[in-house]
């Protein structure tokens, strides 16, 4: 980042986590009493954490009407794009890795992304939808947030607390279930991404990636069984 732009700090984190936690823990929870099918769910669930994400950030954004680069969105190269994409491929494997090692220690009773395989598993327009709402519009909106808004914002106490402080507020903001540890994977990935290259791009293309991983291969899995 630039040293003469001035960079997002409490209140920026602050307002922009307040309205996101009010998206995800209040309204996301009464938007799943409206007796959607699985597939509905899985998607409006894609739009509710992308828009979120984007409407935290842009509030965020117009406390102190910072210039957008303040907050990562600023032009980056093909070689941290191309980084990127290849961070996705390694956050999906560290993903598998560390669902199934604490499978070993923890139950897991309840399955939060059984929307999602509904909707991936439901044909090619549901999985088409599924695609754009969460591979596209979800990490849009999540990076520009927890990346832009709360990596910037506490990255000014280091290199340990912005990344690890933002990767476990991305987390925690997934709720406290089976995701939680693929949730800290990606958050500490894109926050790395983040702090290397000073956009936010990498970060998106990983996160996109590694959510249209998952999408696909929980589409394969409902078109075998």
């Amino acid at each position: 980042m630039d040293p003469t732009t001035p960079r997002p700090g409490w209140v920026e984190l602050s307002v922009g986590l307040a309205i996101m936690a009010l998206i995800a823990f209040v309204l996301a929870p009464q938007l799943s009493r409206l007796g959607m099918s699985g597939p509905t769910t899985g998607i409006v669930g894609g739009v509710v954490s992308g828009g979120g994400g984007l409407l935290a950030f842009a509030a965020a954004a117009l406390v102190r009407r910072r210039s957008w680069e303040a907050f990562g969105v600023r032009r980056t190269t093909v070689r941290w794009l191309l980084i990127g994409l290849a961070a996705g491929l390694v956050a999906f494997a560290a993903r598998v890795v560390a669902v199934y090692l604490v499978t070993l220690i923890i139950d897991v009773e309840t399955d939060t992304q059984a929307s999602y395989a509904a909707g991936a598993g439901a044909g090619l327009v549901s999985l088409a939808l599924m695609m754009l709402t969460l591979a596209v519009l979800t990490p849009i909106g999540e990076e520009f947030l927890f990346r832009g808004v709360v990596t910037s914002a506490l990255l000014r106490y280091g290199a340990l607390v912005g990344v690890v402080g933002s990767a476990v507020v991305f987390a925690l903001m997934h709720g406290i279930n089976e995701v939680l540890p693929a949730a800290v994977i990606v958050g500490l990935i894109a926050a790395e991404l983040y702090r290397r290259s000073g956009s936010i791009w990498p970060g998106v293309l990983m996160h996109a990636l590694y959510n249209a991983i998952t999408l696909a291969l929980l589409a394969l899995a409902a078109s075998a069984a």
